[in-house]
């Protein structure tokens, strides 16, 4: 079994306070699992204040938590000759366009053909970094941007701008029914009660908080483009937020965004809705201060083709129809 690790420190934010060290910790290193992070506060790689402490200890704010983060090889990381679609790299950082239909991680069910197998054929050094330097992750039918630390240094230095919410990500949707305006959802995500493959709107502490911003690009007679920004980055976020105001996205049938055709469709739109069979969801921008010197690294992907050919369908069937207010922003 490989095993790597990378050291991680942060300040516990004040307005943590009175809350438990393990509920802090997964907000903090939203990338692993709670029973994780569990795992190493009782073994001593993760220590508040430099002292080992019991999960359930409360935090005052303002403590220095030190978390030696150690990457066990869960499922063996076969090297696979997958193209990659490499939009920025260096010695540090990798950042790949993801295409619909990759899976991020083996697992049960994908125990290859994955990102991470043909990560690790691309570069064998990533055999020691945590999680073949995969620190977030896209659903396998969300396309577009992801960033993987090539060595230790970048990986601590990305997991900490995840943390501190300081690395920005820009996604696309296409989402059902006309938005008058954009927002922001400001709403905790949790597992959901009955259904354990879904996330759902949970109250705090069992939902842990997510605030997503969107703004309408262009509007058609029954679907709304819009551009997400995220400010945390929950499973599932986007989707979860966007169905929660009654917006799903299109294609997407865990939440509630299964085909329904505009009345009077053109037969061009019909037959693009009832082929488009994932959540119309694009991961488009991606910019983080790189992981030596802090320069802004900002990488963009173009949309999909299969995205791209949907808002085509849509936009002809809106003039067609004539019955949009089509405030074309892009």
């Amino acid at each position: 079994m490989n095993e790597a690790s990378s050291t991680l420190t942060v300040e516990i934010p004040f307005q943590y306070a009175g809350r438990r060290f393990d509920q802090v910790l997964a907000e903090l290193f939203p990338d692993y699992s709670r029973s994780r992070l569990t795992g190493w506060i009782k073994s001593g790689d993760a220590l508040l204040d430099g002292a080992q402490v019991a999960p359930r200890q409360l935090v005052k704010g303002g403590e220095q938590v030190s978390l030696v983060a150690v990457a066990a090889q869960e499922v063996p990381m076969a090297p696979e000759a997958i193209a990659l679609d490499i939009r920025y790299e260096d010695a540090d950082v990798l950042v790949i366009n993801k295409p619909v239909g990759l899976v991020v991680h083996p697992g049960a069910g994908n125990p290859a053909g994955t990102l991470q197998n043909a990560l690790l054929h691309y570069d064998p050094g990533l055999v020691e970094i945590p999680r073949a330097g995969i620190v977030h992750r896209l659903d396998k039918d969300t396309s577009g941007l992801m960033v993987v630390a090539r060595s230790l240094r970048a990986h601590t230095s990305l997991v900490e701008q995840l943390s501190e919410r300081a690395m920005h990500r820009q996604y696309e949707a296409l989402v059902m029914g006309p938005m008058i305006s954009g927002g922001s959802v400001d709403a905790p995500i949790g597992r959901h009660p009955k259904d354990r493959v879904k996330q759902a709107i949970v109250d705090e502490p069992a939902g842990r908080p997510a605030v997503t911003h969107y703004r309408v690009r262009e509007r058609f007679r029954a679907h709304t483009l819009v551009q997400c920004n995220l400010e945390t980055g929950r499973t599932h976020q986007i989707r979860v937020h966007m169905a929660h105001i009654r917006h799903p996205l299109v294609g997407d049938t865990l939440y509630g965004g299964g085909l329904r055709l505009p009345k009077a469709a053109t037969p061009e739109l019909t037959e693009v809705l009832r082929a488009f069979k994932r959540q119309a969801l694009h991961a488009e921008r991606l910019e983080f201060a790189h992981p030596v010197g802090g320069k802004t690294v900002a990488v963009e992907a173009e949309r999909p083709a299969d995205l791209a050919g949907l808002v085509l369908a849509l936009r002809a069937d809106t003039k067609v129809n004539g019955e949009a207010d089509n405030a074309r922003r892009r």
